[in-house]
């Protein structure tokens, strides 16, 4: 599934790729969400040209609405949706976490509160694994439990070994025709338990590897201590993902401490709210300055917002409401991410990822104070 290409000597960074049925991922790799079988605001032929790989589905919310009877019908995922490559799924265990108000953890697994009528919803391993069966995605994870980054030792200790006795139980599931399974390492910040958890599911023979219970609402330096306490004991033949992570410059960080893949909501959630990101740092759109700025959010870029809209004309679409506008910015901070894994990948195969990482330390300002949305609300 996953084969490595090149290592940085300067770094844990790699080039590599997974290949699936439904096509081959050049990673370092981001994977746009889609909790609810769409990316906020894009369409499948916007992502397509933008040099989207890969995109996720959630099980939770897509076992809710619109249900399993619904895409079946239509065949599975992929046609439901009419998204042609590869698609990786959440397994429901991140709502273990985001609707801790409305669910119970027992032993053999979760019963949840619907967040839309109230309804019960049990999911374990069999259930979450049985769904994303029927999704027939290419990537599956299995049920975890993700708990708080502060969570006392004692739970934190708890939701690992749920965590591994789910993941054993999920490894035994049906799957669909070629779906791979991902095991879920969780552990917070706590080195001991990344390390245990971490060696336990490599044990298990996974297909790969996803670094769990990041970014939830812990500061920086922890998150990247819970990556550099995981990322040595996952065996180097199999693909690394941080879920849930993170802005650009964390990226760049991450894809140096071994990390291969990546999701996050912020490209489309906080284009939503007005704000650009670009090569250098956040831009707010909305911002008065931009009133009569006719240069496009980023010069040099190539998305079609950029070749052909100002932001004068983005800031008035914004600030009178009109869908166009937070449209054109998701587009932007969409092809944004994507030339960031372009030019990742570029620094790696030609031996200069350092000076590529070196620079973009320097260079890029976050002046949007967001860390990384996956402890909020859903897409």
């Amino acid at each position: 599934m996953y084969e490595l290409i090149k290592s940085d000597p300067s770094s844990r960074a790699r080039l590599g790729k997974v290949t699936t049925t439904r096509g081959v991922i050049d990673t370092p790799v981001f994977m746009p969400v889609g909790t609810q079988g769409s990316v906020k605001a894009l369409d499948p032929r916007e992502l397509l040209e933008m040099g989207t790989q890969i995109i996720l589905g959630n099980t939770y919310h897509l076992n809710i609405r619109p249900g399993l009877d619904i895409i079946t019908a239509a065949g599975d995922l992929h046609q439901f949706i009419n998204w042609p490559k590869p698609i990786l799924t959440d397994s429901g265990g991140f709502q273990v976490f985001s609707l801790a108000k409305i669910r119970k953890v027992k032993s053999h697994g979760v019963e949840f509160r619907s967040h839309l009528d109230g309804s019960l919803l049990f999911i374990g391993p069999k259930e979450s694994m049985h769904i994303q069966k029927v999704l027939a995605s290419d990537i599956a994870m299995v049920f975890d439990e993700c708990p708080p980054h502060n969570a006392p030792a004692k739970d934190l200790k708890g939701a690992v070994e749920r965590t591994l006795r789910w993941a054993a139980e999920c490894r035994i599931q049906p799957r669909a025709a070629g779906q791979f399974v991902f095991g879920i390492v969780q552990g917070a910040s706590d080195a001991r338990l990344r390390e245990h958890c971490a060696k336990e599911l490599v044990a298990m023979d996974f297909d790969g590897y996803a670094i769990g219970g990041v970014s939830v609402g812990e500061p920086e330096p922890e998150m990247m201590k819970a990556v550099e306490y995981t990322e040595p004991f996952l065996p180097e033949n199999k693909a690394r993902y941080a879920m849930g992570l993170g802005t650009p410059a964390q990226i760049v960080e991450l894809v140096a401490r071994g990390v291969d893949m990546f999701d996050c909501v912020l490209p489309t959630r906080v284009a939503r709210n007005g704000t650009a990101f670009t090569s250098k740092g956040t831009v707010s759109v909305k911002a008065g300055f931009n009133k009569s700025d006719f240069r496009p959010i980023e010069e040099g870029c190539e998305c079609y917002a950029c070749k052909n809209f100002t932001r004068a004309y983005l800031r008035h679409l914004l600030n009178v409401n009109e869908i166009l506008g937070l449209r054109m910015v998701s587009v932007h901070n969409s092809h944004m991410y994507m030339q960031l894994m372009v030019n990742i990948r570029k620094a790696l195969a030609g031996g200069y990822f350092a000076e590529f990482r070196k620079e973009y330390a320097a260079t890029y300002i976050p002046t949007l104070k967001v860390l990384s949305a996956r402890n909020v609300k859903p897409e």
